[in-house]
Protein backbone atom coordinates (compact mmCIF):
# COMPACT_ATOMS: atom_id res chain seq x y z
CA UNK A 1 0.00 0.00 0.00
CA UNK A 2 1.43 3.33 -1.00
CA UNK A 3 1.84 6.26 1.68
CA UNK A 4 -0.74 8.83 0.33
CA UNK A 5 1.03 11.42 2.47
CA UNK A 6 -0.98 14.20 4.73
CA UNK A 7 -4.87 14.66 4.22
CA UNK A 8 -6.16 17.86 3.34
CA UNK A 9 -9.49 18.34 4.28
CA UNK A 10 -11.14 22.03 3.63
CA UNK A 11 -13.53 23.70 5.72
CA UNK A 12 -15.30 25.53 3.56
CA UNK A 13 -17.68 27.35 6.41
CA UNK A 14 -13.88 28.80 8.40
CA UNK A 15 -12.55 29.52 4.62
CA UNK A 16 -15.93 31.47 3.77
CA UNK A 17 -15.28 33.27 7.64
CA UNK A 18 -11.81 34.25 6.92
CA UNK A 19 -12.63 35.59 3.78
CA UNK A 20 -15.46 37.92 4.99
CA UNK A 21 -13.19 38.91 7.72
CA UNK A 22 -10.20 39.79 5.41
CA UNK A 23 -12.66 41.81 2.67
CA UNK A 24 -13.97 43.67 5.56
CA UNK A 25 -10.14 44.74 6.71
CA UNK A 26 -9.86 45.40 2.91
CA UNK A 27 -12.47 48.28 3.28
CA UNK A 28 -11.61 49.59 6.49
CA UNK A 29 -7.79 49.74 5.61
CA UNK A 30 -8.28 51.35 2.63
CA UNK A 31 -10.67 53.88 3.56
CA UNK A 32 -8.31 54.83 5.83
CA UNK A 33 -5.78 55.54 3.76
CA UNK A 34 -7.60 56.59 0.74
CA UNK A 35 -5.84 59.44 0.45
CA UNK A 36 -2.08 58.43 0.89
CA UNK A 37 -2.86 55.58 -1.21
CA UNK A 38 -4.32 58.31 -4.09
CA UNK A 39 -1.44 59.92 -3.86
CA UNK A 40 0.64 57.47 -3.94
CA UNK A 41 -0.84 56.06 -7.07
CA UNK A 42 -1.05 60.02 -8.53
CA UNK A 43 -4.63 59.83 -8.82
CA UNK A 44 -7.29 62.02 -7.28
CA UNK A 45 -11.03 61.14 -5.49
CA UNK A 46 -12.64 62.21 -8.52
CA UNK A 47 -11.19 59.40 -10.10
CA UNK A 48 -11.74 56.76 -8.26
CA UNK A 49 -15.60 57.48 -8.17
CA UNK A 50 -15.69 57.76 -11.95
CA UNK A 51 -14.07 54.75 -13.46
CA UNK A 52 -16.88 53.28 -15.20
CA UNK A 53 -15.93 50.06 -13.27
CA UNK A 54 -18.84 48.16 -11.70
CA UNK A 55 -18.23 48.25 -7.37
CA UNK A 56 -19.95 45.02 -7.76
CA UNK A 57 -17.34 43.73 -9.64
CA UNK A 58 -14.48 44.75 -8.54
CA UNK A 59 -15.72 43.37 -4.49
CA UNK A 60 -17.02 40.42 -6.18
CA UNK A 61 -13.58 39.71 -7.25
CA UNK A 62 -11.83 40.98 -3.95
CA UNK A 63 -14.11 38.28 -2.10
CA UNK A 64 -13.27 35.49 -4.30
CA UNK A 65 -9.34 36.52 -4.00
CA UNK A 66 -9.82 36.56 -0.34
CA UNK A 67 -11.52 32.71 -0.61
CA UNK A 68 -8.73 31.46 -2.53
CA UNK A 69 -6.11 32.70 -0.52
CA UNK A 70 -7.67 31.64 2.59
CA UNK A 71 -8.22 28.01 1.07
CA UNK A 72 -4.38 28.59 0.04
CA UNK A 73 -3.22 29.47 3.55
CA UNK A 74 -5.76 26.18 4.73
CA UNK A 75 -3.91 23.81 2.51
CA UNK A 76 0.10 24.33 3.52
CA UNK A 77 -1.16 24.65 7.51
CA UNK A 78 -2.43 21.15 7.26
CA UNK A 79 0.57 19.72 4.69
CA UNK A 80 3.22 20.79 6.76
CA UNK A 81 2.12 19.71 10.22
CA UNK A 82 -1.04 19.83 12.92
CA UNK A 83 -3.41 22.48 12.24
CA UNK A 84 -3.18 25.09 14.62
CA UNK A 85 -4.16 29.13 15.00
CA UNK A 86 0.02 29.62 15.19
CA UNK A 87 0.62 27.24 13.00
CA UNK A 88 -1.92 28.72 10.32
CA UNK A 89 -0.61 32.50 11.64
CA UNK A 90 3.47 31.45 10.68
CA UNK A 91 2.36 30.10 7.30
CA UNK A 92 -0.23 32.87 6.30
CA UNK A 93 2.89 35.05 7.81
CA UNK A 94 5.70 33.60 5.15
CA UNK A 95 3.43 33.15 2.29
CA UNK A 96 3.11 36.93 2.44
CA UNK A 97 6.91 37.44 2.90
CA UNK A 98 7.63 34.92 0.33
CA UNK A 99 5.15 35.87 -2.49
CA UNK A 100 3.39 38.80 -1.51
CA UNK A 101 5.96 41.35 -0.06
CA UNK A 102 8.94 40.24 -2.61
CA UNK A 103 6.37 40.81 -5.70
CA UNK A 104 4.97 44.51 -4.85
CA UNK A 105 9.09 45.49 -3.46
CA UNK A 106 10.50 44.37 -6.59
CA UNK A 107 7.62 46.09 -8.97
CA UNK A 108 7.87 49.61 -6.95
CA UNK A 109 11.34 49.21 -6.99
CA UNK A 110 11.35 49.06 -10.67
CA UNK A 111 8.48 51.96 -11.02
CA UNK A 112 10.31 53.43 -8.69
CA UNK A 113 7.34 54.11 -6.29
CA UNK A 114 7.32 55.12 -2.46
CA UNK A 115 8.05 52.86 0.07
CA UNK A 116 4.59 54.38 1.77
CA UNK A 117 2.58 53.16 -0.74
CA UNK A 118 4.32 49.94 -0.49
CA UNK A 119 3.68 49.33 3.24
CA UNK A 120 -0.45 50.58 2.51
CA UNK A 121 -0.63 48.15 -0.52
CA UNK A 122 1.45 45.61 1.47
CA UNK A 123 0.08 46.02 4.93
CA UNK A 124 -3.50 45.03 4.59
CA UNK A 125 -2.78 41.41 2.85
CA UNK A 126 0.10 41.14 5.85
CA UNK A 127 -3.07 41.72 8.70
CA UNK A 128 -5.59 39.85 6.07
CA UNK A 129 -3.62 36.62 5.79
CA UNK A 130 -2.23 36.81 8.82
CA UNK A 131 -6.19 36.60 10.37
CA UNK A 132 -7.05 34.07 7.54
CA UNK A 133 -4.25 32.00 8.94
CA UNK A 134 -5.36 32.18 12.44
CA UNK A 135 -9.23 31.49 11.43
CA UNK A 136 -8.13 28.54 8.93
CA UNK A 137 -5.42 26.98 11.49
CA UNK A 138 -7.81 27.20 14.27
CA UNK A 139 -11.30 26.19 12.96
CA UNK A 140 -11.17 22.26 12.59
CA UNK A 141 -13.40 20.43 10.39
CA UNK A 142 -15.29 17.98 12.53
Amino acid sequence: MANEGPRVRQNYMAILVAAVAYFLLQVGWFSMFMQPWLDGVGRTREWAMSTGLNPALQYGISLVAAAVMAAAISCVTQLIGPQTVLRGVQVAALLWLGFVLTTFATEYAFEVRTFQLLAINTGCPFVGMVVEGAIVGGWKKK
